[in-house]
C-alpha cells in the first residue's frame, strides 16, 4: 500500500454563465480540461481541493456549471471560496451545510498521517482576504488536535508579500494568521491561488506556495508596482502535493500550455 499522501489543488476557475467568456477565455472549457487531466493522470490522488475564485461574478449559473463539471471528478473533492465568489449564492447551489460553525467554508482532512486544513479567506465586498477571529480560534483548535502530525494549509489568498503589485490584495492582515500557525511545530506548506502566478517563499520560517490556477496568468515586475504587467492565456496550472513522514513536495501540472512536444521519454 502506498503511504504517500497525494492530493491536487486547483484554483481560480472563474466560471461564467453559458455562452460567456472571462478575459477572452472559455473558463468552463478550461475547467473541463483540468478535470480530464486530473482523471487521466491523478485518479490515484487521495482528494482534490478547489481553492476559490470558482465563479467570476459569483452568479448561480456559474456555480451550477461548476457543480455539473465537478460531477465528473473521480476523487473526493473539497471546495472553498475566494474574493470573486459569493458565499450565499454558492451555499444556495451546493448546500448550506458547506459552511461550518464559523459561517465560512472551511474543511479538515485527515489522511495518511497528515492533517490538511482548508480555509475560506473570502471577505464580502473585498478583493483582499480576511480570516475572522472565530476562524482563527477554530484554526488554533484544529492545529492543536494535530500536534502529532504534519499539517498543510490551503486557502485562496496568499499571506506573504510577493514584492509585486498584487501585494495590495493579499491576506488583509497576516500577523494573526502567522501567530496561530506558529502554535504548530510542523507546518509543511501553506498553499494559495489568487495571484495567477507560481511562487515559493519562506515567511516567518513557514513555507508558502502559490499556483497560477486555471484562469489567465500574469507577468510580474519585482519591486516596480507601477510598471504595466501582461495578462497571458496560460499556462493553466494545478498543483500536485506529495507528503511523506519526512518531506512535502509541491509539483505543478500545466494542463494547458503553449509548448511543443519535442520527444517522449520512456523510463527504463
Amino acid at each position: 500500500m502506498n503511504d504517500t499522501l497525494k492530493f491536487v489543488v486547483m484554483s481560480d476557475l472563474h466560471l461564467v454563465r453559458n455562452g460567456q467568456t472571462s478575459m477572452t477565455l472559455d473558463t468552463a472549457e478550461r475547467f473541463e480540461q483540468a478535470v480530464a487531466c486530473l482523471n487521466a493522470r491523478y485518479a490515484d490522488a487521495d482528494f482534490l481541493i478547489l481553492a476559490g475564485d470558482l465563479a467570476d461574478e459569483g452568479g448561480a449559473e456559474a456555480y451550477e456549471r461548476l457543480r455539473d463539471i465537478a460531477a465528473k471528478i473521480t476523487i473526493p473533492t473539497f471546495i472553498t471560496l475566494g474574493n470573486h465568489d459569493d458565499r450565499p449564492t454558492y451555499l444556495s447551489v451546493f448546500g448550506k451545510d458547506q459552511a461550518d460553525e464559523t459561517g465560512k467554508v472551511n474543511h479538515v482532512i485527515d489522511a495518511k498521517g497528515y492533517r490538511v486544513i482548508v480555509l475560506d479567506s473570502s471577505e464580502p465586498g473585498r478583493v483582499d482576504g480576511n480570516l475572522t477571529s472565530p476562524q482563527l480560534d477554530w484554526l488554533r483548535v484544529r492545529l492543536a488536535e494535530a500536534a502529532d502530525r504534519p499539517v498543510v494549509v490551503v486557502l485562496h489568498h496568499n499571506a506573504n508579500a510577493l514584492h509585486i503589485e498584487s501585494d495590495n490584495i493579499k491576506l488583509l492582515d497576516d500577523t494573526p494568521f502567522i501567530e496561530v500557525l506558529k502554535t504548530h511545530d510542523d507546518i509543511r506548506q501553506v498553499i494559495a491561488g489568487h495571484v495567477h502566478l507560481t511562487s515559493t517563499a519562506t515567511h516567518h520560517g513557514i513555507p508558502f506556495t502559490t499556483l497560477a490556477g486555471g484562469h489567465y496568468s500574469v507577468s510580474f515586475n519585482v519591486d516596480q508596482p507601477k510598471t504595466p504587467f501582461k495578462g497571458l492565456s496560460g499556462p493553466a496550472q494545478m498543483a500536485v502535493v506529495l507528503g511523506t513522514a519526512h518531506g512535502t513536495t509541491v509539483l505543478f501540472e500545466d494542463f494547458i500550455d503553449g509548448n511543443t512536444v519535442i520527444g517522449v521519454h520512456n523510463p527504463d
